[in-house]
């Protein structure tokens, strides 16, 4: 398949982070773009030629009211793509998206709607990234960043790695907690859905601020609990999650309910099989990547045109049941929504002597969000094997994109996981509360397993 892609606005360095320059922070000229010919967080502002993508024009507004409900409830698809016609969108679909038609070809569909560019942040944010733009830089082996700020470290990217951090680092909130499901459907459509609490903060956004001398080094805390099935109710995981994770590593603790004992983790990394998920995602699969890039070489190819799942409203139906979205295959088609967006294409490609499951995966990362909203997963004989999707949705209450569901398909077994399910689960993400150092320590781990 040929994909057409977008010359880039910014210079782009498709080398191997050879030069000194491409860990520099970014020229005053290039700055100056920033809310200019580039949003605030450094996508094209204007629309495309065909005038299928609009110009962004602040995002979706932010309101008090319900989060859920739908803005866009009285719009029709524009088409389908189907197993019948997927060809002549086959410029504007991953190898991994053709496959799943190919995979299930009765069955799978996108119902394709207007482009809407609703991504928005708070302003702190945007002031925040620009200064990420004018101060950060990647480490010297390009696997951590440095004076990173709040939001997205390098607005105006140059390669593949800025990319990928651009996606790591990009805001969330600050600080949440959220009761969810994770869900291993059997190629038959059998599941049964694993609950999660998880709080999770920014070190700027704990209880009195940063602490400089246990902070520098930090992305972010969370701690996860198991909250059902029984079998499996009571186990945590803690994560302190450092930003150069080669020169200090993720820390991690698991506290497993039937031992009663809290005990370091470090295996909890790279491909190693992801909390409660039946052995279908690994664990830098979750948010569709995170965690140290260093097993991989990082190029980036550029920019093109893509249909991803967006305004994901129909998805996050709080009347819906997890019954209704589960289909064998994949998630229900009819309440999922697709658009047509640009995309940042990036090619990871496992280095020599390393080893991970995937030799190779490709990122398709949206521009108004930095949200990776499709990603293809090859194994070592060079198939596809794994298709990642993110389900994004405004949360417009606190001016928040991030998503509603995440699914990884396997192409091979016809299982498939879904994440960050909350329809059943109340008001599912909360950005209101704070935490404080000791919510996030194994003593804390300790303490919740003796509840």
């Amino acid at each position: 398949m040929t994909i057409k892609m977008i010359p880039l606005l910014a210079a782009t360095a498709l080398s191997s982070l050879l030069s000194a320059g491409v860990y520099a922070a970014v020229s005053e000229q290039q700055l100056t773009r920033l809310g200019t010919e580039l949003t605030p967080v450094g996508a094209e502002k204007a629309g495309n030629a065909a005038g299928t993508i609009p110009a962004w024009d602040g995002g979706l507004p932010a309101s008090s009211g319900d989060r859920y409900s739908n803005p866009y409830a009285g719009e029709a698809p524009l088409f389908t793509i189907s197993a019948a016609n997927v060809g002549s969108y086959a410029d504007q679909l991953s190898p991994g998206q053709l496959a799943m038609f190919k995979r299930y070809p009765d069955s799978f569909k996108m119902n394709v709607y207007p482009t809407h560019r609703t991504a928005a942040y708070p302003d702190s944010v945007y002031a925040a990234i620009r200064q990420n733009a004018a101060s950060a830089t990647l480490t010297d082996n390009g696997y951590g960043v440095r004076n990173l700020q709040e939001g997205s470290a390098f607005p105006v990217p140059e390669n593949g790695l800025q990319v990928i951090w651009n996606h790591m680092t990009r805001y969330r909130g600050g600080a949440l907690e959220r009761t969810f499901v994770q869900v291993p459907v059997q190629s038959n459509g059998s599941f049964t859905p694993v609950k999660i609490n998880e709080k999770m903060t920014w070190p700027t956004y704990l209880e009195g601020g940063a602490d400089k001398t246990k902070d520098d080094n930090i992305l972010f805390y969370f701690v996860q609990e198991v909250q059902a099935p029984a079998r499996l109710t009571g186990n945590i995981l803690l994560v302190h999650e450092t930003l150069d994770q080669v020169s200090q590593p993720r820390q991690a603790w698991t506290y497993n309910a039937g031992q009663r004992r809290v005990r370091r983790a470090p295996e909890v990394a790279y491909d190693a099989p992801g909390t409660a998920t039946d052995g279908q995602r690994t664990t830098d699969n979750l948010d569709l990547f995170n965690g140290a890039p260093d097993r991989y070489d990082w190029k980036l190819i550029g920019k093109q045109e893509l249909y991803i799942p967006y305004n994901s409203f129909k998805l996050a139906d709080r009347a819906l049941k997890y019954e209704q979205i589960l289909q064998p295959g994949h998630i229900n088609p009819d309440l999922t929504r697709y658009e047509l967006h640009r995309v940042w294409k990036v090619e990871a490609t496992l280095k020599s002597g390393e080893r991970h499951i995937y030799a190779k995966r490709v990122f398709y990362i949206d521009e108004d969000s930095w949200q990776a909203s499709v990603v293809d997963h090859y194994d070592g004989r060079g198939e596809l094997w794994r298709v990642a999707e993110a389900h994004q949705f405004q949360y417009r209450d606190v001016q928040v994109p991030w998503l509603v569901a995440e699914a990884l398909y396997d192409l091979q077994s016809g299982r498939y996981l879904v994440g960050s399910l909350t329809n059943e689960e109340g008001i599912g993400f909360d950005f209101s509360q704070r935490f404080s150092h000791s919510d996030f320590t194994p003593q804390a781990v300790r303490r919740m397993g003796k509840r």
